[in-house]
């Protein structure tokens, strides 16, 4: 097992990185958001399955956990473990059955044990979760870290539009958060009295210096000064906003949580230099505030997707100046066919990454040939343009590139790109050349309109040829500003 003590990026299964690279006692946060199916009906969630199919891989956006093989040997060691979590998981079974929601809970319960592994004495674990499964997942907790060390359940509390529903409507998260021990580090946060926004309400006077500050008196006391600066110690009730569609900070990945509320736990749990773990590290919310605040940070995520993004994030954020490696993903041409036998979404995910593209959001089969798309402004003030990508793992031919031709005059689009794993025929590279050029209006330069790519040319720096005066594929993260919280702030005075 390795020591870490730089800042990572793991694509791979969680457990399985958690257990083959980071060392016990090694980390001093951990927040993580596992994926679950919400939107999903009890009907569906503890239904009994019958069966066996092979494990699937959770794939972006699919939350989908299934009484399987894999789930049934999950539990299966999970239970033979003993202890603690033996007894939950057992009693789980008994209550759930084979169901759906057993299977989720199978599968967290190792890797929640290899977090509390991995958490030093003073380290501190918060758990994003909704309603579906919150209950369950405080007693797989509890099993796990002691009851004695549960320290907070906090709710975030939103606004949204809201729909017509005969329940009431849901506004919130929860978040459990639990100590590693009695010697876990907690930093006092305040927030301001007076007004929500902070200022001084008519209840104030200033003093000689310039201080707000108001009388209060405690039972049995006298009157004493109550000043503004000193603040009120932050609750478990936490009101911030959602990421609405005009954030900034918006990067188009469906479960993106605010950096607002990922600061509040770095500060509480953390200090700078120390390390915070995320192992569900989705588009990087976590690293990108931990990187911010001065942090060593590992991720984990088990799609390129995921992998890509965050990469993208770090590079527009930190101006390229972020200081990280990336483990798990393929390095050499063998790496890359390994890849594309074990999991074609995965490898055609990985090569998109490469080329900086995002995939096609059409549905599997339904996507009229395109894989992945590249948006770019080439003129000040102009439209935008746009490059279609088909990514091909098999033997290809002509009638590839002849398909692809189609489907960017189809789409309107001005370049198409067709990556492949072989070498392309003298025949693809004659229908390619067949296509003829773009020319950009504000660069006045010609880009060739079908061009073809292989995976070994990609691993070696090549690039797409196309004029772009910025990219727009994936939203671009703002650029890292000096971490200010000015609802909340760290208080290190006296009470």
């Amino acid at each position: 097992m390795t020591a870490q003590a730089e800042n990572v990026l793991y694509y791979g299964d969680n457990l399985d990185v958690l257990r083959q690279h980071v060392k016990d006692e090694s980390v001093d946060l951990v927040y993580l958001d596992p994926p679950f199916n919400s939107n999903a009906s009890y009907n569906v969630l503890f239904a009994e399955q019958s069966g066996e199919r092979s494990a699937a891989q959770i794939r972006a956006f699919e939350d989908t956990w299934r009484w399987d093989q894999a789930a049934a040997a999950s539990y299966q060691g999970v239970v033979e473990a003993g202890g603690e979590l033996s007894t939950a998981m057992q009693a789980f079974r008994t209550l759930l059955g084979d169901s759906n929601m057993l299977a989720y809970l199978a599968m967290m319960a190792p890797r929640l044990g290899e977090l509390h592994r991995a958490l030093k004495p003073t380290g501190s674990l918060y758990l994003h979760c909704d309603p579906t499964a919150s209950h369950y997942l405080k007693l797989l907790l509890d099993s796990i870290f002691g009851p004695e060390n549960f320290r907070s359940e906090i709710i975030w509390s939103y606004k949204r539009y809201t729909a017509a529903s005969n329940r009431f409507q849901r506004l919130h998260d929860t978040i459990f958060f639990y100590a590693k021990s009695p010697e876990s580090v907690f930093n006092d946060i305040r927030e301001p009295y007076g007004t929500k926004s902070g200022k001084a309400d008519s209840h104030y006077k200033q003093d000689d210096e310039g201080r707000w500050y108001r009388w209060q008196k405690r039972k049995g006391q006298e009157p004493y000064k109550l000043y503004l600066s000193e603040g009120r110690r932050l609750g478990d009730v936490w009101e911030m906003p959602i990421i609405n569609a005009s954030a900034r900070e918006r990067l188009g990945y469906p479960t993106q949580k605010p950096e607002q509320l990922l600061e509040r736990i770095i500060e509480a749990s953390s200090s700078k230099g120390q390390t915070v773990l995320d192992p569900f590290a989705g588009c990087g919310t976590t690293i990108a505030v931990a990187e911010r605040m001065g942090r060593r940070w590992i991720g984990i995520d088990l799609t390129y997707l995921a992998t890509s993004l965050i990469k993208g994030r770090l590079k527009d954020t930190f101006d390229g100046q972020a200081r990280f490696r990336v483990v798990g993903e393929p390095v050499t041409i063998e790496d890359a066919a390994q890849l594309a036998q074990s999991d074609q979404y995965q490898f055609q995910w990985w090569a998109l990454g490469l080329v900086g593209a995002r995939p096609a959001e059409e549905k599997k089969g339904g996507d009229k040939g395109i894989d992945g798309r590249i948006l770019f402004h080439d003129e000040p003030g102009g439209t935008t343009k746009q490059i279609i990508l088909s990514v091909k793992a098999g033997k290809t031919g002509p009638a590839h590139v002849r398909e692809l031709i189609g489907t960017v005059e189809q789409e309107n689009a001005n370049i198409g790109a067709l990556i492949t794993f072989q070498e392309p025929t003298q025949k693809m590279t004659e229908a390619a050349w067949s296509a003829g050029f773009y020319t950009s209006p504000g660069w006045g330069t010609t880009h060739p309109r079908i061009q073809l790519l292989t995976v070994e040319q990609l691993l070696t720096g090549k690039e797409i040829d196309y004029p772009h005066l910025t990219s727009v594929t994936f939203n671009k993260a703002p650029k890292s500003q000096p971490t200010q919280a000015p609802a909340a702030t760290l208080w290190q005075g006296a009470e």
